[in-house]
């Protein structure tokens, strides 16, 4: 096992195009770091040029103690799981998972003994008789990872390793790769374009954008503190409503201006981010997560002045949970993603996740509470967070 470290690395292709830019990353010993992104931000790149398998055009990598930019893959003390497996056809479960070693001339015994130890890690002693085209989706993939805990690397390199796999096996093979991953303490680089499975899956979790590095932490300050209005509306699902407001201060307090819609403002609010007082009588980006708006029906002392009045356009029941759809008539902010739906010039879509008891109809006319508390502020300029917390 071994250190990772990413010191300001650059790609960039013979036509000019930069595919990453002075991406600094550390990857500690042991921990399991997923870089996440839109398709076409550089993700695969990244792991690609750990893995020796794209020339560095700028920065240093180290494994270890070692500069590894010049080396050869073979000598690089990594192990690739690949999107589609690349699992020999001819070959049984068995002689799969031992292939590496038997190039590396390993002795039987000690090869018949790390297959049998990583069979039994990944629950695959009844198959090893079996040839891949025998297996299922997630059976393939522990194959898969069996090759690359046999060979004992310093890093795992797993690139988007569950797209292949159908919604309900992503989801147990999600908590089973964390899970191994957790009892072998290897070293791991995960990439992936879902930001659900980064958040359930990493110790940290990289957000990277046109490959630029854009925020990187622990999955609930991911979540709680986006350092961007970028990075808010990636991280989360439903994706973080954003709307364009017009901010006035006065004693006693604020507003925010979203349209026909006004939103009070106490001093608390405003005290614990600063940045908003240079932003009086200006625009600002607001960012509320669907868990902030609730069916105001339900809410006991709900406060007029943080109430949304809209109609409803959607209802998606899923039982523990109503995500609940409506418009503003907001200016809709653009979040950066190429992969969301594009913004339209006329009412912003919001939705919000009511508590199941709700009774909310589509078409009805209703009134949302705002948890006004919870509120995110971004520039508009630079699309920074006004943020509470104190780096």
């Amino acid at each position: 096992m071994a250190q990772v470290t990413l010191d300001g690395i650059n790609k960039v292709y013979p036509n000019g195009f930069q595919a990453v830019t002075d991406l600094s990353l550390e990857i500690e010993d042991g921990e399991f770091l997923v870089l996440v992104g839109p398709s076409g931000c550089g993700k695969s790149t990244a792991l690609r040029m750990i893995a020796g398998l794209e020339e560095i055009s700028g920065g240093e990598l180290r494994i270890g103690d070692n500069v590894v930019n010049d080396m050869e893959p073979k000598d690089r003390d990594i192990a690739m799981v690949f999107q589609n497996y690349a699992l020999y056809p001819h070959m049984s479960v068995y002689d799969n998972i031992g292939f590496a070693l038997k190039l590396a001339k390993v002795p039987k015994d000690e090869m018949d003994e790390r297959i049998r130890e990583a069979s039994r890690v990944l629950e695959l002693d009844p198959i090893l008789d079996r040839k891949p085209g025998q297996l299922s989706g997630g059976q393939r993939q522990r194959v898969a990872m069996g090759r690359a805990i046999v060979r004992q690397p310093a890093a795992f390199l797993m690139d988007e390793p569950l797209s292949n796999l159908d919604a309900k096996l992503r989801v147990q093979m999600r908590a089973e790769i964390a899970g191994i991953q957790r009892e072998l303490g290897v070293t791991t680089f995960y990439v992936t374009h879902d930001q659900v499975e980064a958040m359930t899956m990493g110790d940290r979790v990289a957000v990277i954008k046109d490959g630029v590095l854009q925020q990187v932490d622990r999955p609930q300050t991911l979540y709680d503190h986006p350092r961007n209005v970028f990075v808010g509306a990636f991280i989360g699902s439903p994706s973080m409503n954003l709307f364009e407001s017009q901010l006035e201060l006065g004693d006693g307090g604020g507003a925010l201006r979203m349209g026909s819609t006004s939103l009070r403002l106490s001093d608390a609010v405003i005290d614990a981010r600063p940045g908003l007082r240079e932003h009086a009588g200006g625009m600002v980006i607001v960012g509320i997560r669907p868990e902030d708006l609730n069916d105001a029906a339900l809410e006991a002392d709900y406060d007029d002045d943080h109430v949304i009045t809209t109609d409803v356009t959607l209802i998606e029941a899923l039982g523990s949970e109503i995500m609940v759809h409506f418009e503003l008539d907001a200016t809709p902010v653009d979040s950066g993603d190429p992969d969301a739906e594009a913004v339209s010039t006329g009412a912003t879509p919001a939705v919000g996740r009511f508590d199941p008891r709700s009774q909310v109809k589509i078409g009805e006319t209703i009134k949302v509470a705002v948890d006004v508390d919870r509120m995110h502020f971004f520039d508009p300029e630079t699309r920074l967070a006004m943020d509470a917390r104190k780096d």
